[in-house]
């Protein structure tokens, strides 16, 4: 039973990685941008927020440091695809292959530097619960954090007049632009709001997932949380659950190996993979599902009259 708690709290730390950069992407595919940059922007933000610990000796500003870096990353982005009209996806792959790159770069002086030990994150009394107590209350705050923020999420879009515009923006920026409302800019702040988030997932990574730094360390995960988006049908608790679950299989693979399961160690790094893609080959088989709730203007730039 404690080798199952234990599964669950990894799940839980591996899931909320996949989560912030998720609804990251959600946000930005909300108001109609597809960014295809995320796994250059949370590279950029692991060795950002990893070197803002080692030199501060803080988690948060690290995050601070991971953040601002994926916003910078995501304000050039929007500036080319939103002002320049250039091709969103062509554009968002440039960005994962410079962030790619550069933090390959700027990160091989951090290879051997090692972050200071941080506090214990337990909350008292309820971590004392058996079972329970490690599975659920012994994480870092951002994973609960991270919990709220979709709850959040889900009020803003739906609840809120903002939110409104936004995904009107989205499904229809003609009609919004026609009734006042700056598209453009909208589009702007959604595209630095996501990829202030997907720093966020970027800098969780390296100071908390796996407090080290290491060259491609995010490991695709930018990738798994796009085609997350799509999976969750473009909705912030389904983002929340499919992260878990996708979290989820990439621990099974630490456990199987636990337990003793003979299983070639290169199939069990594949599970979370492949299960991205026969997620995806599940969901194509109804595409009619998929346009039900997909932004009308997801991809599709905008030129507006005046």
């Amino acid at each position: 039973m404690e080798s199952y708690a234990l599964l669950l709290a990894a799940t839980l730390n591996a899931g909320t990685v996949l989560a912030l950069a998720s609804l990251g992407l959600l946000i930005n595919e909300k108001a109609g941008i597809v960014n295809l940059g995320a796994e250059g922007m949370m590279l950029c933000a692991a060795i950002a927020g990893f070197a803002g610990v080692v030199y501060s000796g803080s988690d948060w500003l690290g995050f601070a440091a991971g953040m601002g870096v994926g916003a910078l990353l995501a304000l050039v982005f929007g500036g080319l695809v939103i002002w320049l009209n250039t091709n969103q996806y062509a554009t968002g792959l440039a960005v994962s292959l410079f962030g790619a790159g550069f933090s390959a770069f700027v990160g091989i002086g951090y290879v051997q530097e090692k972050i200071p030990a941080r506090p214990s994150f337990a909350i008292p009394y309820l971590a004392d619960i058996p079972w329970f107590g490690p599975a659920l209350f012994r994480h870092h705050p951002l994973v609960y954090l991270s919990a709220l923020f979709a709850l959040g999420l889900i009020w803003f879009l739906y609840r809120t007049r903002a939110g409104l515009i936004l995904r009107s923006v989205g499904e229809n920026p003609e009609s919004a632009h026609a009734l006042g409302y700056p598209v453009r800019r909208i589009r702007l702040m959604a595209v630095v709001a996501g990829g202030a988030l997907c720093g966020l997932a970027g800098a969780y990574v390296s100071i908390v997932y796996t407090p080290l730094w290491v060259e491609g360390m995010v490991a695709g995960k930018g990738w798994i949380a796009l085609a997350l988006t799509t999976f969750a049908t473009w909705r912030p608790a389904r983002v929340l659950l499919g992260a878990y679950l996708f979290g989820g299989v990439t621990m099974l693979q630490f456990h199987l190996q636990g337990i003793g399961v003979e299983v070639p160690s290169q199939v069990l790094t594949m599970l979370p993979y492949l299960s991205t893609i026969l997620v995806l080959a599940l969901i194509s088989r109804n595409p009619q599902w998929i346009r039900i709730n997909m932004p009308t203007s997801i991809g599709k730039p905008f030129y507006p009259d005046s």
